[in-house]
């Protein structure tokens, strides 16, 4: 059997229309756009209404990388939804995907992997088509982190937004695509960022409500200090596993937690910042999304082009932290007329991105409008 390798061929992200400005938090909670650029480098963030979710962004974003890599859904093997908050505990969230967008063939599952959480989903989808067991998949990073907020704790209510980024893998015998990954983990950790009801440990009750459980808990501090060591770890040994050097790379794309973070990432490697995709001035950390939802965006401003070689770096909740190294083959898309960030569906794709939007949400909600 010859040789199979998995490669990126179509790509898409989904964003909500509301945004909320460091101002309006600034009328929430005492902070101030000042404070919250100078430590986190956020200015806005994308927030889910009252009818989205984490899978209706899932479908959107998922409808458009097909789109891009122009595969019908019914030809998907497999579904992969990276999630910190899924639709349901059971049935999960990348069922209710491959259902909306017509996948019929495609075996689908959650991965929880916190914020690492995309890189972790890669990994598995790229070695399950290297294994020949499958030829098509599609990943996807979705999250309504807005939704697990204490809107009363300045420490978090000013750091996460909400969307999706998504991918479709597909086998050739071409060399390219994943060249390597690293995941890890340390669940000594665990505590430094967590939620600590909702789970069988501390099933929801109206104590747990009262109290607040349901929302992020975060040791800032301790979370900095983990990810500022790991992220060039991780980037340094996928670089040893893949035979490469930092010379031999285009772009790093990270998660994008914290501006500072990054740019600790860039002093330590000895890197200029524009070796970096940052876009998390206009979405704040969107967790296991933030990593294709930037990805999208380097693709659409022509920073990747075929033959480049990319890192894709991340750390979460777990504690979890992964890395992988790309070698892009894939011709970015014809350019298109712009199309506002608030509407993520490519113009031909836009009728059956709202039609699937009301059968999702007729699912999800109990009823079609």
């Amino acid at each position: 059997m010859p040789t199979r390798y998995a490669h990126i061929i179509g790509w898409g992200m989904s964003v909500p229309q509301q945004i909320l400005t460091n101002e309006d938090l600034s009328r929430m909670v005492d902070t101030s756009d000042e404070w919250i650029q100078s430590m986190t480098g956020i200015r806005e963030r994308h927030i889910v209404g009252p009818r989205e979710s984490t899978a209706t962004l899932a479908v959107e974003a998922g409808v458009q990388a097909l789109i891009t890599a122009g595969v019908p859904a019914r030809k998907l093997d497999l579904i992969i939804v990276a999630t910190s908050l899924p639709e349901f505990l059971m049935p999960s969230t990348a069922c209710l995907v491959q259902d909306q967008i017509g996948a019929s063939n495609a075996a689908a599952f959650d991965l929880l992997a916190a914020c690492s959480g995309f890189p972790y989903a890669l990994s598995v989808a790229s070695q399950m088509i290297a294994s020949g067991a499958y030829s098509n998949a599609l990943v996807i990073g979705s999250e309504t982190m807005s939704r697990l907020i204490d809107w009363s704790d300045r420490s978090t209510c000013v750091l996460f937004g909400d969307g999706a980024g998504a991918v479709v893998l597909q086998a050739n015998e071409k060399p390219g695509g994943l060249l390597s990954f690293a995941l890890h983990a340390d669940g000594s950790g665990g505590d430094l960022l967590m939620i600590p009801a909702g789970g069988s440990r501390m099933p929801a009750s109206l104590e747990t409500i009262e109290d607040n459980k349901h929302a992020i808990v975060m040791n800032g501090r301790g979370v900095y200090r983990f990810a500022t060591r790991v992220i060039v770890a991780g980037i340094r040994e996928v670089l040893e596993k893949a035979g490469l050097a930092l010379n031999d790379i285009r772009l790093i794309v990270p998660h994008q937690a914290n501006r500072r973070i990054i740019e600790s990432a860039a002093k330590d490697l000895e890197l200029p910042m524009d070796r970096f995709v940052v876009n998390i001035d206009r979405y704040g950390n969107t967790s296991t999304a933030s990593i294709p939802i930037a990805l999208c965006e380097a693709l659409s401003e022509g920073r990747i082009l075929p033959g480049d070689n990319i890192v894709l770096v991340a750390f979460g909740a777990g504690l979890t932290w992964a890395a992988s190294v790309i070698k892009w083959v894939s011709p970015a898309p014809k350019k298109r007329r712009q199309i506002p960030l608030t509407d993520r569906i490519f113009t031909r794709a836009r009728s059956y991105a709202r039609r699937t939007r009301r059968n999702i949400e007729g699912i999800i909600w109990g009823k079609n409008e």
